[in-house]
C-alpha cells in the first residue's frame, strides 16, 4: 500500500520529506509508504546525518518523520535542536517511537512534537499521519499567503465584523484577519484553526471521534460539504468579529452549535498524540495567541495577539 495507489490523500503540491531512522528496514518501509511522484523523500540513517541535511537542503523540508531512540543523537535531541533553531523550527515533526508511556509521549509533545506513531504501525496509519500533517501545512501556508497580500490595504482597520459557512470561507477570513497581526503566518494557523472547528464542531456538530475516523478515511471535506447541504444545516453561519486595542487585536469566534468542553483541548493530551487531528487549539494557543478564551457553553471563542510594542 502507498500513497501513489491513492493519489487524491495528499494536498495538491509537492512536498519534500525528511524521514530519519537507525534501522534500514524503518527506512525502506516509509521509502514504500511515501512512494508518490509528488514528494522527494530524503532518508538519514541518524540524527546527526539528518542534521547534515537540514543545513544542507535547497529545498526547505515539508515535513520530517524522526525515530524517537537512535544511538547518539536521539530523535527528541534532534526535535529539540530543530525547534530551537529559527531555520527548521516551523516543519512539523512526525515521532515515531515504540515508547508510548504517557511521560514520554508528553516529553516529545513539550519539545515540539504534534504528532505521532507507535511502532509497528500499519503503512495505512502512516499515510494518515502524512496527510494529517501536510494538510495541516498546506492550509497554514495558504492563509499565511492570503495574510501576505491584503496587508498593505486592510492595515487601518481598527474593527470588523465577517460571517462565514464553507472551509473555503474560513480560510479565506483567517488569511484576511491574520494581515492585520505583527506576525502573519502564526495568526493566520490559529485563526484557521478556531474558524474551521466553529463550522465542523460547532455548527455541523462533528464529534472529536468522528473527525478521527473522517481523516482516516481521507473523506473528511466530503462529509462537511454533505452536513451542509442538509436541511437542518445549510442556512448555519460563524462569527468572527477583530476589534484592536493599543496593545493587542482581540478575535471573537461564534457558531450557532451546541457548544462543548474545550478545556481538554487547549493542552496537549498524550492520550491524543497518535490522532489525525485534536492538536490545533493546543497548537494556536501555543504559537498564535497570547491567551484563548472560551465562553458560556463553549460555541464562543476569545484569542487575543499581542502588538509589538
Amino acid at each position: 500500500m502507498n500513497i501513489s495507489a491513492r493519489t487524491h490523500e495528499l494536498p495538491a503540491s509537492r512536498w519534500h520529506l525528511l524521514a530519519v531512522d537507525d534501522e534500514p528496514l524503518n527506512l525502506e518501509i516509509i521509502r514504500e509508504c511515501l512512494d508518490d511522484p509528488r514528494i522527494d523523500l530524503d532518508l538519514a540513517p541518524n540524527a546527526e546525518r539528518a542534521w547534515q541535511r537540514l543545513e544542507a537542503a535547497q529545498t526547505p523540508y515539508s515535513l520530517a518523520i524522526v525515530d524517537r531512540m537512535m544511538p547518539g543523537m536521539s530523535g527528541i535531541e534532534l526535535l529539540r535542536r530543530m525547534k530551537s533553531d529559527a531555520r527548521f523550527r516551523h516543519i512539523p515533526v512526525i515521532i515515531q517511537t515504540a515508547a508510548a508511556a504517557p511521560e514520554e509521549v508528553r516529553e516529545g509533545i513539550e519539545a515540539g512534537a504534534y504528532y505521532y506513531l507507535t511502532k509497528p504501525y500499519q503503512p495505512a496509519a502512516l499515510i494518515a499521519i502524512v496527510r494529517a500533517a501536510l494538510a495541516d501545512v498546506a492550509d497554514q501556508a495558504a492563509a499565511a499567503r492570503r495574510a501576505a497580500e491584503r496587508a498593505e490595504t486592510l492595515y487601518l482597520m481598527d474593527a470588523a465584523e465577517f460571517c462565514f459557512a464553507t472551509l473555503d470561507d474560513a480560510n479565506r477570513v483567517a488569511g484576511l484577519l491574520a494581515s492585520l497581526c505583527p506576525v502573519p503566518d502564526a495568526a493566520a494557523m490559529g485563526l484557521t484553526e478556531l474558524l474551521i472547528n466553529a463550522i465542523e464542531h460547532g455548527n455541523l456538530g462533528i464529534s472529536y471521534a468522528e473527525k478521527s475516523q473522517l481523516k482516516r478515511e481521507d473523506i473528511w471535506e466530503a462529509e462537511i460539504v454533505r452536513r451542509q447541504a442538509l436541511p437542518e444545516h445549510r442556512d448555519k453561519r460563524a462569527r468572527v468579529a477583530m476589534q484592536r486595542t493599543p496593545t493587542e487585536i482581540v478575535f471573537t469566534v461564534s457558531d450557532q452549535g451546541a457548544g462543548f468542553d474545550a478545556r481538554r483541548y487547549l493542552d496537549f493530551d498524550p492520550e491524543r498524540a497518535y490522532d489525525p487531528n485534536g492538536r490545533g487549539i493546543a497548537m494556536a494557543r501555543l504559537l498564535s495567541f497570547v491567551r484563548i478564551e472560551y465562553r458560556g457553553c463553549g460555541n464562543q471563542v476569545t484569542a487575543a495577539v499581542a502588538l509589538l510594542a
